[in-house]
């Protein structure tokens, strides 16, 4: 019996560090990257370079795979039931994915199914927005692109139906949510197999910074645990109901009267379950390949008590190396994962991982290194 091929469309540091967990278990990696100098292509030895958007090189791509995976969201839905058509395994397949290519689809699907949302609907010009402003409880409102967007690209807070006007120039419908009171964002991280076996990661608590995650800490702190259970399970079965495989990030709203709704799905390894590669028994990108590959899912469980995670952001620093010799002296159990990008202000390129049973302590160790080595803490 020969070792499987996984095809894996999209070069970004999700790409690399799913290959990565791969590599014990002697699985081989095909990808489909858009240049050589993207991440997961700089230590994938199968690269085929080309656009996903094109369906000729998807079909060409997926020659040899044993199965097709993602590191995006963004492959056209037709492309992938024609190759499913071909006989090519497609996992998660088009079926579930379009929930997390189009917000429009997500929110009528979740409804369908009962799972809490914020107020939504589909508005058709700024007229219609302030239409469904006064719905509710007015202004402001949140506006989102139904395709295409992520950390906090096609999204709009709008306070009046003047400044609305931006989301329609895309040419793509427009999603309409009150703005939800809330007092911190959660993540609930679940994989689930083609069988139907599936795990859940403890709810963690996802910090953004200009709409960007910037700190994760596993397990979500002071969060109730009947609370914590409810969103694992309401994670669990949108997997179940939608038809997931692999990995599924839930992000989630916790709002000051004290429920979770539902922010935003997104259908592979995602930032808010990067702490899992140190800090859980078997990590999200492991459990994704195994999912992909219909093995048994490996344990979710957490090794430490606290795992925090902290994004590495590209400042006017860019010699980073240099600052390990810092970061490895001070804190030895600290883990650097970096995704070989170029630095450049604001892009991700890379994050720490840290882990203790003092949370104050780990936090504070976590920020730290990624503040160093981005170059805004000298000492």
């Amino acid at each position: 019996m020969t070792f499987p091929v996984v095809g894996m469309v999209g070069g970004g540091q999700l790409a690399r560090m799913t290959h990565e967990a791969g590599i014990p278990l002697g699985i081989r990696f095909k990808l489909l990257s858009d240049t050589p100098q993207d991440s997961a292509a700089q230590v994938v030895s199968d690269v085929v370079i080309g656009d996903y958007r094109d369906l000729d090189t998807l079909r060409a791509f997926a020659q040899g795979c044993d199965v097709i995976t993602f590191d995006h969201e963004h492959v056209p839905t037709e492309h992938l039931r024609a190759l499913e058509a071909d006989g090519i395994p497609v996992r998660p397949g088009p079926d579930a994915l379009v929930h997390a290519q189009d917000k429009g689809v997500m929110r009528a699907k979740l409804d369908a199914i009962g799972v809490p949302c914020p107020r939504h609907r589909i508005v058709s010009d700024p007229a219609d927005v302030a239409a469904f402003a006064a719905e509710g409880d007015g202004f402001p409102v949140v506006l989102k692109t139904v395709r295409g967007g992520y950390d906090g690209k096609g999204v709009w807070v709008v306070d009046s139906a003047e400044e609305a006007t931006d989301p329609f120039r895309a040419g793509v419908p427009v999603l309409a949510e009150e703005k939800v009171d809330y007092v911190r964002e959660l993540a609930a991280n679940v994989v689930r197999s083609p069988h139907g076996q599936a795990v859940a990661y403890p709810v963690v608590e996802s910090q953004q910074v200009n709409g960007v995650c910037d700190t994760v800490i596993a397990p979500a702190p002071g969060l109730d645990e009947n609370l914590a259970l409810a969103a694992e399970e309401m994670a669990l079965r949108i997997a179940k109901e939608l038809g997931v495989v692999g990995h599924l990030a839930v992000e989630l709203f916790h709002t000051r009267d004290g429920r979770v709704l539902v922010n935003e799905l997104a259908m592979r390894p995602h930032n808010s379950g990067h702490w899992t590669q140190d800090g859980a028994v078997t990590s999200q990108f492991a459990n994704h390949v195994r999912a992909v590959l219909d093995l048994p899912l490996g344990d979710p469980r957490p090794r430490a008590t606290w795992t925090v995670m902290v994004n590495v952001l590209g400042g006017d620093y860019p010699d980073m190396y240099s600052a390990y010799l810092h970061c490895m002296a001070r804190d030895p159990q600290l883990k650097i994962h970096m995704y070989g990008k170029d630095v450049k202000p604001g892009r991700k390129v890379g994050h720490v991982n840290t882990y203790g049973d003092d949370l104050d302590d780990v936090l504070e160790r976590a920020r730290h290194a990624a503040g160093y080595l981005r170059g805004t803490i000298t000492e």
